[in-house]
């Protein structure tokens, strides 16, 4: 009986050690709760950092979207941001971005349009400027006026386009004239060569009935005989 009663009160015991190291092993050790707490208020303040970049991201997109025409297809992410926010807006606010955009994209064309249309008529303007400052050039030397000044630039036009009736009318011709016979040098051989070779190709074409070809060789034939 004493033998089974010591066995008994060790069984008791060890039930008793068994049952204390489970509760030891169950309570949380010294600060894990607020360990715990800590890294939940991280990932919660990674989560509202992450959604706060997405909104300013769709905001960005937002504004960028009316001027992506003006960029070429494929720059940076802007057609897949823009691509989200028509996704996330409603038919209606859809129909009036698309009505915005169209409005833009006119507005842009119409624009284009006049820069180009100003370039061209700036273009005409200086051809026109040129033309009409050699004649004035020459004009200035057939009248004999006092500020006339010889300005190689002008010379070179009028001898450049002294065969063409459009850029030197007729009514200027018999002044070019006398402004070629006081050609001197490397000027003058130069004006004879190249009137020998625009008669040569005009006497292998023929001229035909074309009264423009008729009209330039008259003009190569007087620039001949002036200066042969």
């Amino acid at each position: 009986m004493l033998f089974l009663g010591s066995i008994c009160r060790g069984q008791q015991g060890l039930g008793s050690r068994w049952r204390e190291q489970e509760e030891a092993s169950s309570v949380s050790p010294p600060g894990s709760r607020s360990l715990a707490a800590t890294r939940m208020a991280k990932q919660k303040r990674k989560v509202i950092e992450v959604t706060e970049k997405k909104k300013k991201k769709l905001k960005a997109a937002a504004e960028e979207v009316p001027g992506a025409p003006a960029a070429p297809p494929g720059a940076g992410e802007a057609p897949a941001q823009g691509a989200a926010v028509l996704g996330a807006l409603s038919s209606e606010e859809r129909r009036v971005l698309e009505r915005k955009l169209k409005k833009e994209r006119k507005k842009e064309e119409r624009k284009r349009l006049r820069e180009a249309g100003v370039a061209m008529a700036q273009s005409s303007l200086a051809r026109r400027s040129g033309a009409q400052l050699a004649l004035d050039y020459l004009c200035g030397w057939a009248q004999k006026r006092e500020n006339w000044r010889f300005q190689k630039t002008r010379q070179t036009w009028l001898l450049l386009h002294m065969y063409d009736c459009d850029e030197v009318p007729d009514e200027h011709f018999p002044a070019l004239l006398a402004y070629l016979e006081g050609l001197r040098g490397r000027a003058r051989e130069l004006t004879v060569q190249k009137a020998e070779a625009l008669m040569r190709e005009l006497d292998e074409e023929g001229p035909g009935a074309d009264p423009r070809l008729l009209e330039k060789t008259q003009r190569i034939r007087q620039v001949l005989q002036l200066l042969s």
